[in-house]
């Protein structure tokens, strides 16, 4: 049994990766970890040309990607809240799992279903307040994963969220700008000082579900 671990963020070696990995680590099967970091990925351009063979022809950073997807039995993908949405390389990695769709007899048939998934969601901090109701910033990138897996037919067996730091923390302006994020999420006369930027290891408990989630996903696959 395999399972692949895919870190969405364009950053490397922040929250999102160091999240996949607790996941991934407490698995305790045979493991692979990607990072889109300064990978192309395009979004599907709907040329159709995997309805024969399932084969994605549009030529980056995706084609090895694909081939690792097909292999693994679970799937953890990791993303980070962008603007309140899912963030563009991780979307454009899901939406390319439209070649996974069709069998090469022409009647259709999702080739990722039965595999098991598992979702690491990354976000600011705080509410975003919206008509009629309030989203929970740490959940946005799942919520949208969540539902490429019900597309694909992945088995989604637990998700987990955690706070990273938002970019005002190194923008230079985070103290000051009228619309920093540390200001809406810290408060207005909040200053950067070093022990309120947001990390994973500042977050035991998402540690411990991220590892209870990771082995539940590696028990799911021995049985």
């Amino acid at each position: 049994m395999k399972v692949l671990g895919i870190s969405g963020s364009p950053r490397a070696g922040k929250t999102t990766e160091s999240l996949v990995m607790a996941i991934l680590d407490a698995t305790g099967l045979e493991t692979e970890f990607i990072s889109l970091h300064g990978k192309k990925i395009n979004g599907c351009i709907c040329c159709l040309g995997c309805v024969e063979d399932n084969l994605c022809k549009v030529q980056d950073d995706y084609l090895p990607i694909m081939h690792k997807v097909m292999e693994a039995d679970a799937i953890i993908i990791g993303a980070a809240n962008y603007f309140g949405r899912l963030n563009a390389l991780t979307h454009a990695l899901l939406e390319r799992f439209y070649c996974f769709r069709h069998d090469s007899n022409g009647h259709g048939g999702m080739k990722l279903s039965g595999k098991l998934g598992a979702i690491a969601s990354v976000g600011g901090g705080g509410n975003w307040k919206m008509p009629g109701k309030d989203i929970k910033m740490s959940e946005v990138a799942g919520d949208d994963i969540k539902g490429f897996f019900a597309y694909n037919e992945i088995e989604l067996v637990g998700a987990v969220k955690a706070q990273g730091p938002v970019a005002c923390f190194t923008c230079g302006y985070g103290e000051t700008c009228n619309v920093s994020g540390i200001k809406k999420f810290f408060g207005k006369d909040t200053k950067i000082t070093p022990d309120i930027i947001p990390c994973l290891e500042k977050q035991p408990e998402v540690i411990e579900k991220a590892r209870a989630l990771g082995k539940a996903l590696g028990e799911r696959l021995k049985k």
